[in-house]
């Protein structure tokens, strides 16, 4: 686990297709600390045992979806969370302990804020540290690929939604933006205030 805020830590590298990575961010919290996305974490799992554990994993999408769902719950002991829409493709390999229907808070710091479009129900989280930062943690809602940030609808996606969920997140002013899968060195990148809505309008610009 590499550490890239006080509270937020993020899992090696996985390559899940030929010039992808992907990662897994865990978020220490007193109260229990929370897994965003996936990773198989096998190597990484003594580790996240010595940082407190995991007592909640949050999926983004569909594509988070493997073995690794079942493996972290039986270890960890933890409780898993999807959007409803997701939960038939989630529940294949792994019970779901919670779903996802609106935009909700959750654990007084974590905004679950559903953006369909990449799948119909992807899901963004955007946390509130105690560190004092925001960071806005996309999935594959919008991702970076090579130091640019991009967006597609899957088959299960549409287009249309998609240009509304990057118009909802575009008011956000995330000090950071982590997306769970990207191209290159870079999987996630921080932000002053006044950079990350030219950033939005430029990917939805080349979405039109």
């Amino acid at each position: 686990m590499k550490q890239i805020y006080p509270d937020l830590w993020q899992s090696q590298a996985e390559h899940p297709f030929s010039g992808v990575n992907s990662h897994a961010y865990l978020l220490v919290k007193e109260t229990g600390n929370i897994l965003f996305y996936s990773s198989y974490l096998r190597g990484e799992r003594e580790e996240i045992k010595s940082l407190g554990g995991i007592s909640w994993q949050y999926l983004s999408h569909r594509d988070e979806v493997s073995s690794a769902l079942a493996e972290i719950k039986q270890e960890f002991a933890s409780k898993l969370a999807c959007h409803r829409l997701e939960e038939p493709s989630v529940r294949r390999v792994a019970k779901v302990d919670y779903l996802f229907d609106e935009r909700e808070v959750l654990q007084s710091a974590i905004e679950v804020i559903p953006t369909p479009g990449h799948t119909n129900g992807s899901v963004c989280f955007l946390v509130r540290s105690v560190e004092g930062k925001r960071y806005l943690l996309t999935g594959d809602t919008i991702y970076m690929n090579n130091g640019v940030w991009e967006t597609r609808p899957q088959g299960f996606g549409s287009k249309s939604e998609l240009r509304n969920s990057l118009r909802l997140l575009r008011d956000l002013a995330p000090d950071a933006v982590l997306s769970s899968a990207s191209q290159g060195a870079l999987a996630y990148k921080a932000f002053a205030s006044d950079q990350w809505p030219a950033e939005i309008d430029r990917v939805i610009s080349k979405l039109s």
